[in-house]
């Protein structure tokens, strides 16, 4: 990510006023007790067998030593320490030089054929302890844990820290490496970390099993490391995401931290501690359905951008027509999504097994849902919706199935729990289907892949449908059936040097930046679909709309696209010709050459234009 990118985060989160430096804070990543855990479990797993080996071989050479033997004349001779080291050394190792220096006698060679064999037992007793200590589950995670915070440590690069690795967070991570953004794992289940290091991600993910609610190993996870730039709080337990936040917004308040909470108690007690972006999914589920029943085009519009790039364009919602609703499954997610449908004047009959919670609403009919006699009672025949909501995929898809047969022109809404359900789901063609760990994803992505599309996302709601099917039209006409990049242009010094004579007089339209640079006549086919200036952002700005140095662009178009318009930022020949018509060389040879140089913008004196794209004078 770039540094204008790490500020547009800050920015969104309200943390602009954050000194610079505080990314640069640096902790320790491990202590000196923890590099030194993986050598202190060997050392006491392995000191009895290397005692006894040491033990063996030094008896073994002792004994060379004291043994006489003969030397080439036949005389007594006695045998060195070096040369007994040597060739215990030899013999141990199964190398075997032979009898060195001279033969041995039959007492020397009675001794070795005995420290052989007791040398052998020896070796077998280490090898065994090793064994056993590689499978040991101490010093496999001593081991793991000294890997990761070296992996942690080498990262010179920005990164995510995901805490929980569970639905939300592999498919976060799947989307975030295609991007080619780095990120570190915390989860506390082996098997997640186990299919992190199988899944063939385009660079080295540092994954840690650890409880992400102890502060140490967020840590070690890199909380603490001056290139992380933004956590995500992803488990399915609302005190573990409460925790990670908590840790977050004290270590290192000026990260940007995603969580999800289905608690609005838990939620609440999160957002005391700094300003993290809090996600419900049944909130967002039904302020989607919401907007897709009052207004379907901008439903259609919003579900494409979360989607993110290579997103298919979803279908249009046909909302029903006014009428009575039945929620199955009076949970949490019910009592959510009934709030939603009343807030909308909707008539709603809730179907509960049994009343969960004294202290709120009693759902409207208490009884098994998949009781005939109860969907009786509901009266499906006269709803306009039916909403098959409980924890159970089975029971859902059973639900729908039914509740069509009564009523075949329900509109139907279901929540699936599962990922292997995904299939059965989709065959059966439900209206509108909520998977929690998808509406997550889409909304972190949203925010952290591109923070001006978040900002863009937030502004939709307000827009009526012609608008939002006019922006659809313009993003199908350049991107396809397919959602293309989406990206951001920072008009500033670094970032396009070649406007700026032309910003700084105000002489610059949206719509000439948007020209061919090979023939202005010629638009680039992409689609401006923000532009934020300090605080203020403009939806969809036309092409007379005038630039200003310092102006944030959110465009979407094809990667070839983007090359063209890059081409524009930098060359400072292109502004003159997109603007005027008036071709200029540019390159200095052929400007001497020719005689033609980059006129000044009007209101500019001439000697601030004609630098290169690399000179930085002001």
């Amino acid at each position: 990510m770039s540094r204008g990118l790490r500020a547009s985060l800050r920015h969104l989160t309200g943390r602009d006023q954050q000194p610079e430096f505080r990314m640069r804070r640096r902790s320790p990543l491990v202590t000196g007790v923890q590099a030194s855990a993986t050598i202190f479990v060997i050392l006491r797993r392995m000191r009895a067998p290397l005692i006894i080996l040491i033990l063996i071989f030094a008896v073994s050479v002792l004994g060379l030593t004291l043994i006489p033997g003969q030397d080439a004349n036949g005389q007594p001779w006695h045998m060195g320490f070096f040369d007994a080291f040597y060739f215990m050394s030899y013999t141990a190792t199964t190398i075997g030089f032979g009898e060195l220096p001279y033969p041995f006698t039959g007492a020397q060679r009675l001794w070795v054929m005995g420290t052989i064999y007791l040398t052998v037992v020896g070796w077998a007793y280490a090898i065994s302890a090793l064994l056993s200590l590689l499978q040991d589950r101490a010093f496999r995670q001593a081991l793991a844990l000294q890997h990761f915070t070296r992996k942690v440590g080498r990262l010179r690069e920005p990164f995510l820290l995901i805490a929980g690795y569970g639905q939300t967070g592999e498919q976060l991570g799947k989307s975030f490496d295609t991007l080619g953004r780095r990120f570190t794992v915390l989860d506390i289940a082996d098997a997640r970390i186990d299919a992190l290091e199988m899944n063939t991600h385009r660079a080295d993910v540092p994954g840690l099993v650890g409880d992400a609610r102890d502060p140490h190993n967020l840590e070690i996870a890199g909380l603490g490391h001056p290139w992380c730039e933004g956590v995500l709080a992803l488990t399915d337990d609302d005190e573990a995401n409460l925790a990670v936040t908590m840790a977050a917004a004290l270590r290192r308040p000026e990260l940007p931290v995603v969580t999800r909470s289905l608690s609005p108690v838990v939620a609440g007690r999160m957002q005391t501690f700094g300003d993290p972006t809090v996600i419900n999914p049944f909130d967002r589920f039904g302020d989607h359905l919401r907007l897709a029943l009052r207004s379907p085009d901008v439903h259609q519009l919003m579900t494409w951008l979360e989607n993110g790039p290579g997103a298919e364009r979803p279908a249009r919602a046909s909302a029903p027509a006014p009428g009575r609703w039945i929620v199955c499954g009076y949970g949490r997610f019910g009592r959510h999504f009934t709030a939603d449908l009343r807030s909308e004047g909707l008539e709603v009959t809730s179907v509960e097994q049994h009343a969960s919670n004294p202290d709120d609403d009693p759902p409207s009919i208490i009884g098994d849902a998949t009781d005939p006699d109860v969907m009786e009672r509901a009266d499906l025949r006269t709803a306009v919706g039916f909403v098959a909501g409980t924890e159970n995929d089975t029971t859902n898809m059973s639900l729908v199935a039914e509740a069509r047969r009564i009523n075949p022109g329900l509109f139907v809404a279901a929540r699936q729990n599962q990922p292997r359900s995904a299939p059965l789901f989709a065959a059966m063609e439900v209206d509108a289907l909520l998977v929690p760990t998808d509406v997550v994803a889409h909304d972190a992505y949203a925010q952290l892949s591109t923070p001006l599309l978040w900002r863009f996302l937030r502004e939709l709601p307000g827009r009526d449908d012609e608008w939002a099917a006019g922006v659809v039209a313009r993003l199908t006409r350049a991107c396809g059936r397919r959602l293309e990049e989406l990206w951001k242009v920072r008009l500033t010094l670094e970032e396009a040097p070649a406007l700026v004579p032309w910003l700084d007089v105000g002489a610059l339209r949206l719509g000439d930046l948007l020209r061919s640079p090979a023939d202005r006549d010629a638009p680039l086919p992409l689609v401006p679909l923000l532009v934020l200036r300090g605080d203020e952002c403009v939806l969809t700005p036309g092409g007379d709309f005038l630039l200003a140095a310092g102006d944030q662009l959110l465009l979407a178009g094809r990667p070839a696209v983007r090359r063209q318009l890059e081409t524009t930022l930098v060359v400072d020949a292109l502004p003159e010709y997109l603007v005027t018509g008036r071709r200029v060389p540019s390159g200095w040879v052929w400007r001497r050459l020719t005689g033609r140089h980059p006129a000044a913008p009007p209101g500019l004196p001439a000697r601030s234009v004609g630098r290169s794209s690399g000179d930085t004078r002001q």
